[in-house]
């Protein structure tokens, strides 16, 4: 869905459509948290924060003051067509009906697990998790390189002439690499570990030493790489600081599952089979013939 900013109420439209599944505010507000007025009922800043946690990242491009906008015009032409499918008897027609049962389910869901399980992991879950996760764990080698890349064998070769008289590889790097994302840095590609790059390219990088450069071109899909290696080490493991959210998401992930394996044991659940598929008239066997 298409976000991108525009006048008037068509720029809304895509807004609202999507709004339309979120719970009508039924909070009290004070003054100053009321952002409009549709018939005398407020639309509250709460609300709004809602609409924005929805949309958020799709909305990331827009400026603060025109996002907030287009967030608080999309909840009024919300209101304004929820009163008509008030007026209307909208509130009576089981489509209605099924469809706020469905938002409440998900709604009573999502507010428990907020409270119920993300809001209990505690910092002693989260270490003991990190803790658990890296015992026992055998760092993978890792290679920190740089690369000139080239077009055809002549020019690589042309290369290899220029390093082996002298040249320096990261000047070279920088004049005549094809590879945009490293030739500014004197084609550095930082770390990297098995698995990352493309075999040809992996299998010379990592027979180098540090302060090594490959004595041949190698060529890949890419075209002819001439590789320098300058270090090799044991990739570092991450403090708990650096992966602390991925880290509480497996947390409170494994503590839902927890949580709803022990419900389903004590609900009583109860999985029909499929409606089976109408008869096809004409896959119906001919009515044999009477005997004589």
């Amino acid at each position: 869905m298409n976000f991108a900013p525009a006048a008037g109420a068509r720029g809304r439209l895509g807004l609202l459509a999507a709004l339309i599944a979120l719970p009508l505010s039924v909070l009290p507000a004070s003054a100053e948290d009321v952002v409009a007025r549709v018939n005398g009922k407020d639309i509250t800043a709460s609300e709004l924060q809602m609409a924005s946690d929805v949309f958020g990242d799709q909305l990331a491009q827009i400026p603060e003051a025109q996002r907030r906008a287009m967030l608080v015009n999309a909840l009024v032409d919300m209101h304004v067509m929820a009163d008509a499918a008030l007026a209307a008897g909208t509130a009576d027609n089981p489509k209605y009906k099924a469809r706020m049962a469905f938002l409440e389910a998900q709604a009573l869901r999502n507010t428990y697990v907020e409270d119920e399980v993300q809001a209990k992991v505690t910092e002693d879950d989260i270490k003991a998790r990190y803790e658990k996760d890296t015992a026992g764990y055998v760092a993978p080698e890792e290679v920190h390189a740089r690369h000139i890349l080239v077009k055809t064998e002549d020019e690589a070769n042309a290369v290899l002439k220029q390093l082996a008289d002298g040249g320096d590889f990261q000047a070279i790097a920088k004049e005549k690499s094809e590879d945009p994302g490293s030739k500014q840095t004197g084609g550095d590609l930082g770390f990297f570990t098995k698995g990352q790059m493309v075999p040809e390219f992996e299998a010379e990088a990592f027979s180098l030493k540090p302060g090594e450069t490959s004595t041949k071109a190698i060529k890949t899909q890419f075209g002819y790489h001439i590789i320098k290696v300058e270090e090799r080490r044991a990739q570092p493991m991450p403090s708990l600081d650096q992966v602390r959210e991925q880290v509480t998401q497996v947390v409170q992930r494994d503590k839902y599952q927890e949580i709803l394996a022990k419900m389903r044991e004590t609900a009583k659940v109860e999985i029909l089979p499929p409606p089976a598929a109408p008869a096809d008239p004409a896959a119906a066997p001919a009515t044999p013939a009477p005997a004589k």
